[in-house]
C-alpha cells in the first residue's frame, strides 16, 4: 500500500457561516483519482482558520487541530486495512467506514493519560512514585514522536499497528539517542497500557505482536576485597563524600539496595530478646519483608 494514494484535506464552507461567525469544516477525501467531499461535524470560527488547520496556539485551536489529526489518522488507518484485503479501494468505501468510526473513538494519548491517572492513585499503596514518573516520561516521548515524526497531536488506536511500534522504537534510538536499557524501559511502559486496552476490547490485536526487545547482556560488577579495603581507607576531600562512602559501604555489608536504604529510619530498628539489633523493613518494589542483623549487645 502506498499512503500517497489517499489524501485528506480540510476547508471551511463559508457559504454556511452562522450568526456567530462559525463555519462548518468540510473534508475533501481523495483515493487515487476519486474524490468525495463531506462534513466532519465540526464548526470553527472563520477568524481562527488558515490553510487546512486552525491557526495559533490557543487551547481552542489546539483542540480543533487535535480532532482533525484524529480524523486524518483514522482515514489512513482505514485505507491501510482495506488495501490489505482489496486491490482496489473505492473512495466511498473509505468515507462510509470513516463516518462510522469517527464518533467516540479512543485515542492512544487520551487512553494513556487515563492509565497514568489510575496508576498514580495507587502510588504508596502498591505502586511507587518512581514507576509513575517513568510512565509520564514515556508519555512525553510518545507525544513528541507523534508531533515530530507523524505531524499528529494524537492518534486513534485503530490507526496504531506494529509499524507504529517499530517507528517509535527507531525514534527512541536515532532521534532521542537512548541506550538499549532506556529503550527497553520506554517500550515496556508503552506495552503495559496497550495490553490493558487489548484486555478491555478497545483494540482487537496486540500492537507488539512479533516485536522483540533486544536486551543487552548485563555484566555483573563487583568489588574485590582489596578494592573494598582501599575504598574504606582512602582520604576524601569533603564530609559529604565521607557520608556517601559510608552509605555505600553500609549497602555493601548489609545487602540493602539504594532504594530501600533511602527509606530506612530508626523505626526500622528492632532489638531481639538476646540483645541483637536488627533492621526490619520491606522491599520497595515487591513489599517482601527482610531482616538484617547489625550487632549483638554483650552484657
Amino acid at each position: 500500500m502506498d499512503q500517497t494514494d489517499v489524501k485528506v484535506t480540510f476547508y471551511l464552507k463559508k457559504s454556511e457561516t452562522n450568526a456567530g461567525g462559525r463555519c462548518p469544516v468540510m473534508t475533501r477525501l481523495m483515493v487515487g483519482q476519486s474524490e468525495s467531499v463531506f462534513s466532519v461535524k465540526l464548526s470553527v470560527p472563520a477568524s481562527l482558520w488558515a490553510s487546512d488547520r486552525a491557526k495559533g496556539k490557543s487551547a481552542k485551536a489546539i483542540a480543533i487541530n487535535r480532532q482533525l489529526d484524529v480524523y486524518r489518522a483514522s482515514t489512513l488507518a482505514i485505507y491501510r486495512k482495506q488495501s490489505a484485503i482489496h486491490e482496489l479501494i473505492a473512495v466511498e468505501e473509505v468515507k462510509c467506514l470513516l463516518l462510522g468510526m469517527a464518533t467516540g473513538q479512543e485515542t492512544l494519548l487520551s487512553y494513556y493519560r487515563t492509565f497514568i491517572e489510575h496508576f498514580e492513585k495507587r502510588v504508596d499503596v502498591n505502586r511507587s512514585i518512581k514507576s509513575a514518573k517513568t510512565y509520564r516520561t514515556t508519555y512525553d516521548h510518545l507525544t513528541r514522536f507523534l508531533s515530530e515524526q507523524l505531524r499528529l497531536s494524537n492518534i486513534p488506536f485503530t490507526a496504531s499497528d506494529r509499524l507504529f511500534i517499530d517507528k517509535f522504537d527507531l525514534y527512541l534510538r536515532t532521534e532521542r539517542h537512548m541506550v538499549p536499557r532506556t529503550i527497553i524501559l520506554n517500550m515496556s511502559r508503552l506495552h503495559t497500557p496497550v495490553n490493558k486496552a487489548l484486555a478491555a476490547g478497545i483494540i482487537t490485536a496486540d500492537l507488539f505482536a512479533g516485536y522483540e526487545l533486544l536486551r543487552p547482556e548485563r555484566k555483573r560488577r563487583y568489588l574485590t576485597k582489596e578494592e573494598l579495603k582501599r575504598l574504606m581507607t582512602t582520604p576524601l576531600p569533603s564530609l559529604r563524600l565521607y557520608l556517601i562512602r559510608d552509605l555505600f559501604l553500609f549497602s555493601c555489608y548489609t545487602g540493602i539496595s539504594y532504594g530501600d536504604m533511602c527509606h530506612l529510619t530508626t523505626a526500622r530498628l528492632e532489638t531481639a530478646e538476646d540483645g541483637a539489633a536488627w533492621i526490619k523493613a520491606a522491599r520497595e518494589k515487591t513489599n517482601i519483608e527482610f531482616k538484617v542483623p547489625l550487632y549483638r549487645q554483650i552484657s
